[in-house]
């Protein structure tokens, strides 16, 4: 592409324009609806401020007070603080920092919750018969029946314990991410604690590159932007003002801030997350239900033709003791399929083996098992559905004047910085392919980077070509054609309010980019003026191989659902461009339910037709996992980021894609090492083939033990046999 070199001639000026004298107020002001949070007023809490009575805990009741969105001066009143930190020589609300002892629940010692089912009940029975009651007629108990049966018990036992360490490995890496030392001001003087020493009250200081060590709401702040993806699943790094409130385990990405804490440990967003991997899990493993139903069959069975040999042998044929009981421990034994833990734990082995070629890493081997009956896969969107890098949509590339969309890409290229880069300017450089183009053929006089007063990034260069100076600059739409006083007509302005409007009803991010000339060699002089050239649209792309994915997975009747913390228009796009549609919900249904008069009868009617959920925290994705399994399903969950962790440990199988944090790699059972989700496919084709092994070997050892003891009871009833056949 030519180097854009349009000749602008100076058109009317828009203070010189003849309808601004006629009726300068009959022209209307123009909001344009750009996509964004919504901002919510502060509040006061409802108490009485002047009785300050409040225990701890009370802090948390949102009905009484809500230190998220209360105003400040109250937040210090409640705290019992001010902007110089804590008095240390005042008694003061203190709330504890450390993880409550729920949350590791699943880790004490689970090894011998696998001695603990039907099957695990027979050989401990045939153990003890072997052992205890197997000693006297001159012989010597069966001490090799009994070193053979504990020993395959503590095999199996042994299995299950590595298999369920992911839980609370999954917390201590979720604790591990958040900061381990703040900047704290007590007493009107700054020092620097550990993190986990910190209480409500503190005031905290942080800047670019550090994490968030606390809840915070913040006091002041310059140019602050804020990464809480891997917190919320927002795709766009946050700008902060005074006032807003910060996650603990959050990163500063631009700017520097001070801020009182308002929650610590597992009090915090993040703390809550830690709070939910592996709580009020009461799901049994799909393998250990089959497992206990193979056992309970083995169980009745043999206990059928156990009491039977007892009337039969004692009462009918008079035998000893020693000798009907080494008949009853040999059908005991011979029975049970003794071998078929560990011959399924090592076909899981396997299975987990020929996945790894495939660069999927099984954390727990049973999870290949419950894969293959998974029959919703929820899936988190942003880093895993989405790339979690900002791009440029090329195909709405919007123009209003002489230039193509090629040139307003590179204009805007142009307007950006080529070092130390924030997520949009990367995303403006990087569309161009080549990232050289961006400063090739100018020469660079000026640049003012973007700030949250101005809200724009604006650059003056010398084109070398032509030899004339120029100026680009790009930013928030209202603010750009603002600027404007060139060819700005009032349908150019219908147009582009039109346009911004439907980029933030398909959750894109709108980016104007104005142009003007100036004459002379003074690169601070006025130019021409600007005039609106372009609008981009900025959004975060799907994977490569998302939707072919989505579309296998659904061919293999497995229904996917998009669970995310972003925002519902964002997922609506997402969901549209993936083929998952966008009957989606926000958040807020959950815990209001569906609306009256609508189609859904009850909540989980909803959960169960939606294609995906927005706006979701950590404990909306878990409730919604929950609610399915209730339902009857088994379900898979996607996801990458610490937020994800809680609905990863509470689903039949928790999948972390690569790139995942520590917290969701430690909660999920199956590990990816490579972009993209085609894997899962792979797993899913995979983990079916290896069920079917199983099954087979499952009904070729129930047919053994009816074989067993069946011949074994008609040859000891009918031909008064015996086992082994020592006696004449």
């Amino acid at each position: 592409m030519s180097e854009p070199n349009v000749e602008k001639v100076p058109g009317p000026q828009g203070e010189e324009s003849p309808t601004s004298e006629v009726a300068p107020e009959a022209k209307r002001k123009r909001e344009y609806k750009e996509f964004g949070h919504e901002e919510e007023k502060p509040t006061h809490a409802n108490v009485d401020m002047s009785l300050i009575e409040l225990k701890a805990e009370d802090l948390y009741d949102k009905e009484k007070v809500d230190l998220e969105t209360i105003v400040i001066d109250d937040v210090f009143k409640l705290l019992q603080c001010d902007e110089n930190g804590l008095n240390t020589e005042k008694p003061v609300v203190v709330l504890s920092c450390s993880v409550p002892t729920s949350s590791n629940k699943r880790n004490r010692m689970p090894s011998f919750s696998f001695m603990w089912n039907p099957l695990s009940w027979v050989m401990e029975g045939a153990a003890l018969v072997a052992i205890v009651l197997s000693n006297g007629g001159g012989m010597p108990p069966d001490w090799e029946d009994f070193v053979g049966i504990v020993l395959l018990l503590f095999i199996n036992s042994t299995i299950g314990f590595y298999e369920e360490r992911n839980a609370g490995n999954a917390v201590k890496a979720l604790m591990d991410s958040l900061a381990p030392k703040a900047k704290v001001k007590r007493n009107g003087s700054w020092s620097e604690i550990e993190s986990a020493d910190l209480v409500p009250g503190d005031m905290i200081s942080f800047k670019i590159g550090d994490i968030v060590p606390a809840d915070c709401r913040l006091t002041e702040a310059i140019n602050v932007s804020i990464d809480q993806a891997a917190l919320t699943g927002e795709s766009l790094p946050q700008s902060k003002k005074t006032g807003d409130q910060c996650f603990s385990g959050s990163t500063c990405k631009q700017g520097e801030a001070e801020g009182v804490v308002i929650s610590t440990g597992a009090n915090t967003f993040f703390g809550r997350a830690a709070s939910l991997v592996g709580q009020d899990d009461d799901t049994t493993g799909h393998l250990q239900k089959i497992l206990a139903q193979i056992g309970s069959f083995c169980l009745v069975s043999i206990g059928i033709f156990v009491v039977a040999e007892i009337l039969v042998l004692y009462a009918g044929y008079r035998y000893n003791y020693r000798r009907g009981l080494n008949n009853i421990l040999v059908l005991l034994i011979g029975g049970i399929p003794i071998a078929m833990p560990t011959v399924l734990s090592v076909t899981l082995a396997v299975g987990a083996q020929q996945l790894a070629k495939h660069k999927a890493i099984v954390t727990r081997i049973t999870a290949i098992e419950e894969l293959a009956g998974v029959t919703i896969l929820c899936s988190d969107k942003t880093g895993t559905l989405t790339t979690n890098k900002l791009t440029i949509d090329k195909a709405t590339i919007r123009t209003y004047g002489p230039f193509s969309a090629d040139d307003v890409m590179l204009l805007a290229a142009y307007a950006s910085r080529t070092e130390n880069q924030d997520a949009i300017d990367a995303s403006v450089v990087g569309a161009l392919g080549d990232s050289s183009r961006a400063r090739a053929g100018i020469k660079l006089l000026d640049f003012k980077p973007f700030n949250p007063v101005d809200k724009r990034t604006e650059i003056t260069y010398l084109e070398e070509s032509s030899g004339k100076l120029k100026r680009v600059t790009k930013g928030m739409t209202g603010i750009i054609i603002e600027l404007c006083t060139r060819n700005k007509t009032e349908e150019i302005e219908n147009k582009l309010e039109a346009d911004v409007e439907e980029f933030a009803t398909r959750g894109l991010r709108a980016l104007a980019v104005a142009y003007e000339e100036l004459d002379g060699d003074d690169p601070e002089a006025e130019g021409n003026g600007f005039e609106l050239i372009g609008l981009l649209a900025i959004f975060d792309p799907p994977r490569d191989d998302t939707k072919q994915t989505i579309d296998d997975a659904i061919a293999l009747g497995v229904k996917v659902k998009m669970v995310t913390g972003d925002q519902l228009a964002i997922a609506k796009e997402t969901g549209r461009r993936l083929g998952l549609g966008d009957h989606m919900y926000p958040a807020k249904v959950l815990k209001d339910g569906p609306p009256p008069g609508g189609k859904h009868n009850s909540l989980d009617d909803m959960i169960l037709d939606a294609d995906g959920f927005a706006g979701v925290f950590p404990e909306h994705k878990y409730e919604i996992v929950k609610r399915l399994q209730g339902l009857g399903h088994l379900c898979a969950m996607t996801g990458d980021g610490a937020n994800d962790a809680p609905a990863l440990s509470r689903a039949n199988v928790g999948i972390a894609v690569e790139g995942a944090t520590d917290a969701a790699r430690g909660a999920a059972d199956i590990v990816l090492t490579e972009p993209g989700l085609s894997t899962i496919v792979h797993a899913i084709r995979g983990s079916r083939i290896i069920f079917q092994r199983m099954r087979n070997y499952s009904i070729y050892a129930c047919a053994v033990t009816i074989r067993i003891v069946v011949c074994f009871a008609i040859l000891a009833f009918a031909f008064e046999f015996d086992f082994p056949p020592s006696w004449s």
